[in-house]
Formats: structure tokens, sequence, C-alpha cells
């Protein structure tokens, strides 16, 4: 058995036993998953980045001391190993949906529609798109779109003009990036909505969807405004834009495609409603069936309605599509786990004199959470880690005016503005990677207008939200 095999085996039975125990209960299973899951970290060496690596290193010390200071240190450390081999779990549940929607005609099609659609619908389009696929995608939307972006962005396009080449190289990057980082907040599968539902077990997606949702359309507006209203608008000549507007590819893919993303949201569902699971357990099992679902459809000619076809495929491409994972397994997974021994660690009854001031701020509690979360991010802290850590910290201080649901969706809403401006995230290291531009220039200077106007509008919809 090859290397990359040996490890994706280790990582499915984590996936299996995680399931198991999620579903079924009992510590046996959960005990399995965790051993498996030692056994895949032992696997990965030199494949890990230094984030990947400082994070273990950081549980590893937390661990130590956990050791030393928790009043019961065995049940502790099992149930954070259990949170990382659920987060585990999470990543390759979701990661099943790609393989499907890399080899689908649908989605390239899609691609190209959004990318030759005119300047004044490009923008809107483009983030909306991205925002869809994101949740299918995750991150590949970016390698995916990035690529065809620069492909279509030519000299020749923009009829010689290098500025109108570099005005239209930042806009669409820039819709691509907003649109990308909005799929956590709109999507119930994405890992926002994990984080945040697993730690927070008396709040449903239902009593968190008008926070998030309407934080997405604010930011979605706001990007969209000042890409108007910045431009710039080159003027050109009138006949070909009739022409190339009159030739604007059709959208029916993209609502193709928006009615099979609605079909596996769907399938969420009703399997939470029917087996009565939490929205995030009910993810784990609907998106890898989604995605076999979605594979016999596109095998369907092979017969027995493109079955075994499609399981075949799923054993076969396995390796390629998980081994790339590592280093997002390992820092959700750790981040969790630290999170966890934190909140298992800190007393709440030494932060009394804490809670007597943020008692007098109230909701504004919510703007502050959401603040740090962009804040530590700038610096390097993975919106991950500061969201995990909140999370399970601020709903035990028990501020006035501060509800769980309000707590969750704040957080979730500075994680989205963490990767649209933070230059030390995966995103705006792609995005630099692609255009040659540096991280902190597309973070700041690309994207400051619109952090400016987009955080006093989220700030105030926190502040006097209806709901």
């Amino acid at each position: 058995m090859s290397p990359a095999r040996l490890r994706v085996s280790f990582l499915l039975l984590v996936t299996l036993a995680t399931l198991f125990h999620l579903v079924f209960g009992g510590v046996v299973w959960q005990a399995v998953g965790i051993g498996a899951l030692l056994l895949y970290l032992t696997t990965l060496g030199a494949q890990l980045t230094r984030m990947a690596k400082g994070l273990l290193l950081a549980a590893g010390v937390l661990t130590l001391l956990a050791l030393w200071r928790a009043s019961n240190p065995g049940q502790l450390l099992f149930e954070a190993s259990g949170r990382f081999a659920f987060f585990a779990t999470f990543v390759v549940a979701l990661s099943m949906l790609r393989l499907p929607a890399y080899r689908s005609r649908l989605v390239r099609r899609c691609g190209q529609s959004m990318l030759l659609q005119p300047p004044s619908r490009r923008y809107p389009i483009l983030s909306l798109g991205s925002a869809l696929f994101g949740i299918i995608l995750n991150i590949g939307v970016l390698n995916l779109f990035a690529a065809m972006i620069e492909k279509s962005n030519t000299l020749g396009a923009a009829q010689g003009r290098v500025w109108v080449r570099e005005a239209r190289q930042r806009r669409m990057m820039l819709a691509l990036l907003r649109g990308f980082s909005l799929a956590p907040l709109i999507s119930p599968m994405g890992i926002g909505v994990a984080v945040v539902l697993s730690s927070l077990h008396q709040v449903t997606w239902l009593e968190l969807a008008p926070y998030i949702l309407g934080a997405a359309v604010l930011i979605f507006l706001a990007g969209w405004a000042v890409d108007f209203l910045t431009g710039p608008h080159p003027p050109g000549n009138k006949t070909q834009a009739s022409k190339n507007h009159l030739a604007a590819p059709s959208l029916r893919p993209l609502g193709q495609f928006s009615v099979l993303l609605l079909g596996i949201v769907a399938l969420v569902f009703s399997i939470a409603w029917l087996l009565e699971l939490r929205l995030p357990i009910a993810a784990l099992i609907g998106a890898p069936t989604g995605a076999l679902v979605w594979l016999a459809w596109q095998r369907r000619r092979l017969g027995y309605a493109g079955l075994p076809a499609a399981v075949s495929a799923v054993h076969r491409q396995l390796p390629w599509l998980l081994s790339p994972s590592a280093n997002e397994i390992v820092v959700l997974g750790a981040a969790g786990y630290l999170g966890h021994l934190c909140v298992g660690l800190v007393d709440t009854q030494q932060l009394a004199p804490l809670l007597t001031v943020l008692n007098q701020w109230g909701a504004f509690n919510a703007v502050l959470a959401m603040l740090m979360v962009v804040g530590l991010a700038q610096i390097g802290v993975n919106p991950i880690v500061t969201v995990t850590l909140l999370v399970g910290l601020l709903p035990q201080l028990g501020i006035e005016g501060l509800s769980p649901a309000l707590i969750g969706a704040s957080l979730m809403v500075g994680w989205a503005l963490a990767l649209m401006s933070s230059p030390m995230t995966a995103s705006m290291l792609i995005l630099s990677r692609f255009t040659g531009v540096p991280a902190t220039r597309i973070g700041y200077r690309w994207n400051g207008r619109f952090l400016v106007a987009s955080i006093p509008l989220l700030a105030a919809w926190f502040m006097w939200s209806p709901f």
C-alpha cells in the first residue's frame, strides 16, 4: 500500500468512526476515531506547512498544561481530541463534493458564462457565482476562477490598454475574493456554521440565519457599490459594446448549478429532520451522499444508474482528492482542540472584573468580537483559532443583551472579513500568486475602501438588528 493510500485509509477510519459516534453514540467509536487520527497525524511528516506545525506544537504545549492544571485531564483531553476528529471528518465530508464538481461540464460552462458578462453585470454575477461555487469547491474556487480570469483578461480584450487590463484584473479578483469569503456565511454546510453550532448547542441555524444572511447582503451591496464608485469606467466603442452586450452568454448554467446546490442543501436539511440530528452532523452525511449521487448521474450511461462507476471513481480518486487537505485538516482540527482546552482551563469566576466592564456595553460586545477576529488575523492568528476560542468563552460570561446567536453570527462575519483583508490567509496568498501583486497590497490598498465602508455598516447591523 502506498503512503498516500495508507494516509487516506487512516483518514477514512477517522471519518467513519466519528460518524458512528455522532449518530449512534458510544465512547468506543469516538476512541477508535481518535486512535486513527493519531496514526494519520504521524504519517504527515514534511507535508505540513509552518502554520500547521505551529498549531500542533501549541496543542502539545497546552496538552501538558492541561495534564498539570485540569481537575480531570483525561476527560478534557479526550473531548478535545474528539473535536479534532470532528473537524477532520468535516473536511473529508465536504471535500467529497469537489470530485464531481471538478469533472463537471456544468461547472466549466458556469465559469465561462460569468467571466464573459458585460462590465456592468460582471461584479455581482462573479461575486455571487464564486460564493455559490465556494460552498462546494471551498478554496478550490479561487484556483479555478483566478486561472480563468488571468486567461481571459488579455491585452487584446482591453484593446491594447494596459491600465484597462490592470483595472479589470483588480475588479474581477476582488469580486472573486469577496464572493468566496461570503460562502461560509450563506452556506448551512460551511465550516463557520460547524464551528459555531458545535460549540453553541442551544443555537440552531435558523436562529443564526437572519443575522448572517443580513450581514452577507450588506457585504455584497457594499462591495458592489465600492466597485462601481471606484471604477474606472473606461470609454469604449459604443457599437462594439452593444454587440458585446447582445452576445453576453446565457446565465442558464448558473441557474442550473443553483438548483443542484439547493438540492444538496435540501438533502442535508432532510437528513437533519428525519434523523433528528444537528445540522453540522447532517452535513457530514448529506455532503458525501450528494457527491455520490452527482457522480452517479455523470456516469449514468455506464449501467446500474452509474452507481458502481461512481463508487469506483471515489475509491480511485480519494488519495488525489484528500492528500492536499492535510494542512486544512490539521489547522482546523488543532484550532478546535486548542479552543476546547482553553475553555476547559479558564476559570470564568476569575473573569468577574472583566464581566463588570463588558456588561455595560451589551450588544456592542458582538462588534468587539467581530473586530477581534479581523484584527488578530492581520498578525497571523488564523480566524479558526480566534472564533473557536471566543465562541466557547463568551457565552459563559452571560453578558446582558448578548445572545448566543448574536455571538456566533458576529464571529462568523469577522471570519469573512478576515478572509477579505488579512495578507496571511490562504485565500489572499492564492490571489497574490496569480496576480503577481503582494498580498498586503490586495488586502489593504485594493480592498481598503471596501473595509472602511462595510465595517461601520456591519457594526450598526449587530447593534440595532431587529432580530
